[in-house]
């Protein structure tokens, strides 16, 4: 199994950023890929951002793409998702998530393990 952390959420003025990390542990060997996820109240859970852990290649939903970088350290299992420009729009729980396949990285489905989620709030 792979244990996620996630940390680094707070309340942030709209044009603001803010910096979420996800820590591994447990088999991180296993790990194919990660990805962020975010929830609002009333919506499902929607892609945000997904990572390769080998190349590092990035893939990023529209609606963050030019706005949030993901990144991660494979020497210290970290990931992270850098976000400046936020909009109230983006008020939501974000998760981490990671997979073992080498499956498409914006379906929630293809992912095993999942954090508790951070709560990021934009206000206006």
């Amino acid at each position: 199994q792979v244990q996620l952390v996630e940390s680094g959420g707070g309340l942030v003025q709209a044009g603001g950023s803010l910096r979420l990390s996800c820590a591994a542990s447990g088999r991180t060997l296993s790990v194919n890929g990660m990805g962020w996820f975010r929830q609002a109240p009333g919506k499902e859970r929607e892609f945000v951002a997904s990572i390769s852990w080998s190349s590092g290649y990035t893939y990023y939903a529209d609606s963050v793409k030019g706005r949030f970088t993901i990144s991660r350290d494979n020497a210290k299992n970290m990931m992270y998702l850098q976000m400046n420009s936020l909009k109230t729009e983006d008020t939501a729980v974000y998760y981490c998530a990671s997979k073992t396949r080498p499956v498409a990285s914006d379906n929630r489905e293809h992912y095993d393990y999942w954090g508790q989620g951070t709560q990021v709030t934009v206000s206006s």
